[in-house]
């Protein structure tokens, strides 16, 4: 990774495709379910009824998954290389998800993070940058493969002559 020596940011120039960063943990707690319950209008017995959610397959409450997601997200920004790229950060495009476990109230969760694609888009003045986010809990179980495409500045746009 080599950021800027001005300023510290990385562009699509400088994204290190097929690195693995990975970000610390964080629990999810009641508080965290309830807060985003209440955010979200998601009120799905599923989340929030003990006595319902415990004759689901699932054995008990589980948090939502957009909230894990949400969480992945934010713990994702902490991480070093994002902090350098988010000033180049133009947008996001697209998200993909696949949920392949239940997250629960008290597990802990972090993220791997791999650049894994980047792409000049057609009018060459900035780049698709391709993220791979897993999302693991304490057991190192994957609950959540997701797929992030980002819009990066270039760090020189070449005008056409």
């Amino acid at each position: 990774m080599t950021a800027d020596a001005d300023d510290g940011r990385l562009y699509f120039d400088d994204v290190p495709l097929d690195t693995k960063f990975v970000t610390s943990g964080r629990t999810i707690t009641e508080a965290d379910v309830v807060a985003f319950a209440g955010l979200s209008g998601d009120y799905n017995s599923l989340h929030v009824d003990e006595s319902f959610a415990a004759t689901t397959p699932f054995g008990g409450r589980i948090a939502h998954g957009l909230l894990v997601l949400s969480v992945a997200s934010g713990l994702s920004t902490r991480l070093p290389v994002l902090h350098a790229l988010q000033p180049s950060l133009l947008g996001m495009t697209d998200v993909t998800c696949r949920w392949l476990a239940p997250t629960r109230i008290g597990d802990t969760v972090r993220v791997e993070l791999t650049f894994t694609a980047a792409q000049l888009t057609r009018s060459g003045t900035k780049g698709r940058v391709t993220e791979r986010r897993v999302v693991l809990n304490q057991d190192d179980v994957a609950v959540i493969d997701s797929e992030w495409t980002l819009l990066v500045a270039l760090r020189t746009v070449t005008q056409p002559s």
